[in-house]
């Protein structure tokens, strides 16, 4: 029994499974999920964002459970910081926002399009938007003044957090694999 789940099978097993949702869109479905797909469009539209991308960002983020938390604190499907989901619920004039709402699929969603579709619209393009996504706002308009980082796709190995530069890549790879798929 050892010998069967040596690594070499285990590559192999891994690598099959690979191939196979990469040949079978279907299968692909199973990995990559479309959940709240109907939330994602309406809001995808109202903030001129494609679904897909939200979608992506979300599996990063997620993989679509609306409880996740992570060991900094970030809340729910989009992994909203508490801090920012208050300034958003303030910006959009919601009552009584509390942290815990931050759980609920809705509102999360609602408050992370805003928030991604503001990010964009003032760092110009998506690439920018989804760096200032993970690594704050400050950060890639410190980096883009100073002339750490030019803001583009080609360039992101000069974006001083390792963290940051493979977050853009993964969401903008899941991207390409959800606009593949649906």
């Amino acid at each position: 029994m050892k010998r069967f789940f040596s690594s070499g099978w285990v590559l192999y097993i891994v690598l099959g499974f690979v191939i196979l949702v990469l040949l079978y869109p279907q299968l692909g479905r199973i990995y990559y999920p479309f959940l709240y797909r109907e939330e994602i469009e309406r809001l995808g539209t109202q903030y001129g964002l494609e679904p897909e991308l939200i979608a992506a960002l979300i599996h990063v983020e997620s993989k679509f459970n609306p409880a996740a938390e992570s060991r900094r604190g970030a809340r729910g499907l989009m992994q909203i910081m508490p801090a920012t989901g208050g300034w958003v619920a303030e910006a959009l004039g919601w009552q009584n926002f509390t942290s815990e709402d931050l759980f609920d699929p809705q509102l999360n969603l609602e408050i992370g399009c805003w928030y991604l579709a503001g990010l964009r619209e003032e760092f110009s393009n998506i690439t920018r938007a989804l760096a200032a996504y993970n690594a704050g706002r400050g950060n890639v308009r410190r980096w883009i003044e100073e002339g750490i980082w030019d803001g583009t796709r080609e360039n992101l190995e000069d974006i001083p957090f390792l963290e940051t530069r493979l977050y853009v890549t993964k969401v903008e790879k899941t991207l390409e694999r959800y606009k593949a798929l649906y």
